[in-house]
């Protein structure tokens, strides 16, 4: 593996030394500068001339650096690497920011993941690898460099198997509409692996006036244990509303299943 070279932002930094753990690699070194001025500077410090570069970053606010600050690092240290001869630059970004924007839902709006794309693919990216975007037709869409959507599924069935054992009546259910086709696949999956009946539901998620209305249950969870997958948690309002309503129409236990978790 010598023309092989793993670098994860100083942001992802235990996200990515868990990759090198299971590849049994190290991680390549590299340098992030900040100055008083509120730039920065990133480069590698190893060589990676003819190299297939992967970059680990997950592109999410926190405490310490906003989403933007981390996409800018990215793209300077994308162009760098481009710059040193890389042959090949792989981004995994496990959460990849503004995938949410993917359509207009009022005029002028932008479609901002196709402007990531754009940018992203300016400074030299080959292939971008995320994991359960909101929407993976429109991400695959919007690049024109390959892409790779990972899933969490498998994990979550190899996590769920065991403890769904003695329940009698399992209901998959989707906390709005729009995301029925993942509680779907998950439910069909789910069902082949445990060999049990699963049954589907899913609650309204209605707008209005620029406001977020819940709507009613459609389908039935009555003495069921409950599964509410969703992409991800933000606030929370929305998975919270869907557990109640379950609870409300006879759930008998309610287990959230999530990919991404903000909680902002």
């Amino acid at each position: 593996m010598n023309d092989f070279s793993l670098f994860t932002l100083n942001c992802s930094r235990p996200y990515g030394e868990a990759i090198a753990n299971y590849l049994n690699t190290k991680l390549s070194a590299h340098e992030e500068r900040e100055f008083e001025d509120g730039e920065h500077k990133i480069r590698p410090l190893e060589s990676v001339r003819g190299h297939h570069v992967f970059v680990v970053v997950s592109l999410f606010s926190d405490p310490h650096l906003s989403v933007n600050d981390k996409l800018c690092r990215l793209l300077m240290f994308t162009g760098a690497l481009r710059d040193a001869s890389a042959r090949e630059i792989t981004l995994a970004l496990p959460y990849l920011a503004y995938a949410r924007k993917d359509r207009r839902t009022q005029p002028r709006d932008p479609i901002s993941i196709r402007y990531l794309a754009s940018i992203l693919e300016a400074v030299g990216t080959d292939r971008v690898m995320t994991m359960e975007v909101h929407n993976p037709a429109a991400f695959q869409n919007a690049f024109r460099c390959i892409t790779e959507h990972l899933e969490a599924l498998p994990l979550f069935i190899h996590h769920l198997t065991p403890a769904l054992q003695d329940s009698n009546k399992i209901t998959v259910v989707s906390p709005d509409t729009g995301g029925y086709k993942r509680a779907e696949k998950f439910r069909s999956a789910l069902a082949e692996v445990t060999q049990k009946r699963i049954d589907s539901a899913s609650v309204e998620k209605l707008r209005g006036g620029g406001k977020l209305m819940h709507g009613r249950l459609i389908g039935s969870v009555d003495d069921s244990t409950v599964l509410i997958i969703d992409d991800m948690i933000v606030s929370g309002s929305t998975l919270n509303h869907a557990a109640q309503t379950c609870k409300q129409n006879g759930a008998e236990k309610v287990i959230a299943i999530v990919t991404h978790g903000m909680f902002s």
